[in-house]
C-alpha cells in the first residue's frame, strides 16, 4: 500500500553505509524508506563503495551520494547534511566504523557528519561472531550506547563468512520497520529522549530440583511492549528479563535472567545510571530455601517445601536515597483498587498500573487502571502497544513534573 505524507511532515534520513558485505541489505533499506515517504540521502565511506556502488543508491533514492567533503566548494557538508537530518542511520555500521563513532574520530565525510549531528543516531552493526564479541567492540558498544546512540540489532545467524552466530545485520524490513516507529507517522513523539529506562518483564522461575520449579503465567507481552514503546519515544532501554518465548525489542539492551536473586542482581547492577524503573516483571514471592542439586525421586509419600521470601526489588529501588522515578505493577484477582492502591502507599510509589489478572494473563489486548497522587485513571481496553504508549505518557508527565519542583 502506497504511504502519503504531508510535506511538511516528511522526515529526512541520512543513510550512512560503510564497508561491509552486508552493504547489499541498505539498497534494500534504502527503497523501503523511499516507499515510506521518507527522503533518504545516503552517504558511504571509500570502503563502500568497493562493495555496492553510488550509482545504485543513487537510483534508489533519487539524491546525489555523499562520497567526500569536497563535494562541496565551501567544504561544509557535514553541517548541512546533518542539521537537516532527523535521524542518521548507519547500516551496516562495521567494528572499525563503531570504533571511531565511540572514540569521537573524524577522518571522513561519514564520521564528522556523525560527529556534527544534533539529531538521534542510529547503530545497525554487522561483523564476524568473533569481532562482535571481542572485549574491544564490546567496550566501544557500551560507550555508545552511553552517549545515547541507539543500537539496532545485531542478529544472531549463518554469516557471509560461513560462520554462525551474533554479528550479522537485521534485514531491512525489521530496520525499516523501526526507524519508521520512530520517526515516521508514529505519534509517540520523543518525549523520553536522553532518558535511560530500567525494566523488568516476564515470570522468574525458582528452582526445586535439578528439572522442576516454581514460577507463573506472566507471559512478558507487557514488558516487552513497554519497552519497546520507550525505545520509540526516544529512550535508552535496559530490559531484565525471565524466561520468555518473546523476540527481544530492536535497540533494546535485554539482560536475561531466570530467577527473582538473578533478577534483583541485575538491576542493582544497573539501576545507578536509570532515570525511570519500571517493574513489570512477575517475580515470585518465594523461593525453595535448599533446592536439590538432583532431580528428587517419587517415594509414595507428600513433598514438603520450606520457602524463604525473595527480596522485594521494586521496594528496594523505591527506597533508594536517590530512586529513579519508579513504576509499579499490580496484577490482582481481586479488589483491585484497594490491594493496588495499598501496594502504591506502601511502597511509595509515585505510580502504580494494575489489572485483573484473569483477563491479562496470555492476552493481547488488557484494560489498565492507574493510580497516583492525584487518583485513578482508567485506561479503555486495547492492545499491549497501545497501552503501553499511554503509560508512558502518564509517567513521562509525572517525572517531568516531579524535576520542575
Amino acid at each position: 500500500m502506497r504511504t502519503i505524507m504531508n510535506l511538511a511532515q516528511k522526515k529526512r534520513i541520512v543513510l550512512g553505509i560503510t564497508g561491509g558485505i552486508a552493504a547489499y541489505k541498505a539498497a534494500e533499506l534504502a527503497r523501503l524508506l523511499v516507499k515510506q515517504g521518507m527522503e533518504v540521502q545516503v552517504a558511504m565511506t571509500d570502503a563502500a563503495t568497493h562493495f555496492i556502488t553510488p550509482t545504485t543508491m543513487q537510483a534508489l533514492t533519487g539524491q546525489p551520494v555523499l562520497l567526500n567533503q569536497w563535494q562541496d566548494e565551501k567544504g561544509m557538508l557535514h553541517i548541512q547534511s546533518s542539521r537537516a537530518a532527523d535521524a542518521i542511520v548507519i547500516a551496516p555500521a562495521t567494528a572499525d566504523f563503531m570504533a571511531k563513532l565511540a572514540h569521537g574520530l573524524a577522518d571522513d565525510l561519514l564520521s564528522t557528519l556523525c560527529l556534527a549531528r544534533n539529531c538521534p543516531l542510529l547503530v545497525a552493526p554487522a561483523m564476524n561472531r568473533q569481532m562482535w564479541s571481542n572485549p574491544a567492540t564490546q567496550r566501544n558498544v557500551h560507550q555508545l550506547v552511553r552517549d545515547g546512540a541507539v543500537l539496532l540489532g545485531p542478529d544472531d545467524g549463518l554469516q557471509a563468512c560461513g560462520e554462525e552466530g551474533m554479528g550479522r545485520m537485521l534485514e531491512a524490513e525489521m530496520l525499516a520497520q523501526y526507524i519508521q516507529a520512530m520517526l515516521g507517522s508514529s505519534t509517540t513523539g520523543h518525549a523520553m529522549q536522553g532518558m535511560h529506562v530500567l525494566m523488568t518483564a516476564g515470570p522468574t522461575y525458582e528452582a526445586i530440583d535439578a528439572v522442576r520449579g516454581i514460577t507463573n503465567r506472566s507471559s512478558g507481552k507487557m514488558g516487552y511492549a513497554i519497552a519497546e514503546a520507550a525505545q520509540e519515544m526516544g529512550a535508552r532501554v535496559t530490559l531484565v528479563s525471565g524466561p520468555v518465548a518473546l523476540k527481544a525489542p530492536v535497540g533494546v539492551q535485554v539482560v536475561a535472567v531466570t530467577s527473582a536473586a538473578e533478577m534483583f542482581e541485575a538491576v542493582k547492577q544497573h539501576v545507578s545510571q536509570a532515570d525511570m524503573f519500571i517493574g513489570v516483571a512477575a517475580v515470585a514471592d518465594y523461593r525453595v530455601a535448599e533446592p536439590s542439586a538432583q532431580k528428587i525421586k517419587k517415594d509414595g509419600h507428600g513433598l514438603t517445601l520450606q520457602l524463604v521470601q525473595n527480596p522485594d526489588i521494586l521496594a528496594y529501588v523505591a527506597g533508594l536515597p536517590e530512586p529513579p522515578f519508579c513504576v509499579g505493577f499490580a496484577a490482582e484477582s481481586e479488589k483491585l483498587r484497594e490491594y493496588a492502591e495499598r501496594k502504591r502507599q506502601s511502597k511509595k510509589l509515585p505510580l502504580l498500573a494494575a489489572n485483573l489478572a484473569q483477563q491479562a494473563i496470555g492476552a493481547d489486548q488488557n484494560e489498565i487502571i492507574l493510580f497516583d497522587d492525584a487518583g485513578e485513571h482508567q485506561l479503555p481496553r486495547a492492545d499491549k502497544k497501545t497501552q503501553a504508549r499511554e503509560l508512558l505518557r502518564h509517567a513521562v508527565s509525572l517525572y517531568q513534573k516531579g524535576k520542575m519542583q
